[in-house]
């Protein structure tokens, strides 16, 4: 993916296709990848790195039995916004409206279900606020002051890992407290994130492809779940935010970066 470019990724599958390559990992840019790998072969064996639920953004048949010739990993990412909703109002509990920043491209469905369960379990509301680019990044913090958000969250796009550093320097310069998928945006001044260790998604892709190139059949190889997360939080900027971080979310933390 080059910034967003989702228009690209068709032309760049279909090129790997031309080259007859024995496999493709599609681990890029999340569900527009793994799509357009999927609209480029039905023959070539396919190892996806998504966010969302295979089966039902159309991958696979089924997660034990995936069919066809895609097999890979899923982050299941629906089932960790909750989770960071709730760190995020454990760390600023007055913020009653909290922005939901996701990209459209990359199937967000469930995440956004997930996320209005929580918020309603929390008495918050949620604005959904979309991008699909840098520049539409940059516009939806231009409109979080209007509509009165107090805090933000965002989905597990891959997008959003990408521009890490411009989201980062976005919340400093709108003095918003969010909480990210991704470590390295906590690490470039972001507040903080929960999510999957860091490659480690890609690492089980890539062992997949291996086992591929050796000579085991794709149908044999049930789509797995990452299943490893932590949770990195940046004192410093929580400071610089005028936050007080709770002992018990401090002790929870898998990092603090002071």
């Amino acid at each position: 993916m080059a910034e967003g470019r989702y228009d690209q990724l068709p032309a760049l599958a279909a090129d790997l296709v031309r080259r007859r390559v024995a496999v493709i990992v599609a681990a890029g840019a999340g569900t527009p990848t793994a799509l357009a790998a999927k609209s480029a072969t039905a023959t070539i064996p396919i190892v996806f790195v998504v966010a969302g639920d295979p089966v039902v953004l159309g991958l696979v048949a089924s997660l034990n039995r995936p069919g066809g010739n895609l097999t890979g990993v899923t982050i299941l990412a629906n089932e960790l916004v909750g989770k960071r909703l709730e760190l995020l109002h454990e760390i600023v509990p007055a913020a009653t409206s909290i922005g939901f920043l996701v990209d459209p491209n990359n199937g967000v469905e469930a995440e956004m279900r997930d996320a209005e369960t929580t918020a309603r379990a929390l008495g918050l509301r949620l604005v959904v606020l979309n991008a699909s680019s840098p520049s539409e990044i940059e516009t939806a913090f231009t409109s979080i002051e209007a509509q009165q958000i107090g805090a933000l969250l965002t989905t597990g796009a891959a997008l959003f890992g990408v521009q890490g550093a411009q989201l980062a320097a976005l919340a400093a310069r709108h003095a918003v407290p969010a909480i990210y998928h991704v470590r390295l945006t906590v690490e470039a001044g972001g507040l903080m994130s929960y999510g999957a260790i860091p490659g480690d998604p890609v690492r089980l892709a890539f062992v997949y492809a291996g086992r591929i190139l050796k000579g085991e059949k794709l149908g044999d190889l049930p789509v797995q779940r990452s299943t490893r997360f932590q949770m990195v939080l940046n004192l410093k900027t929580a400071k610089t935010l005028g936050l007080e971080v709770p002992t018990a979310t401090l002790l929870r933390a898998d990092k603090v970066i002071e």
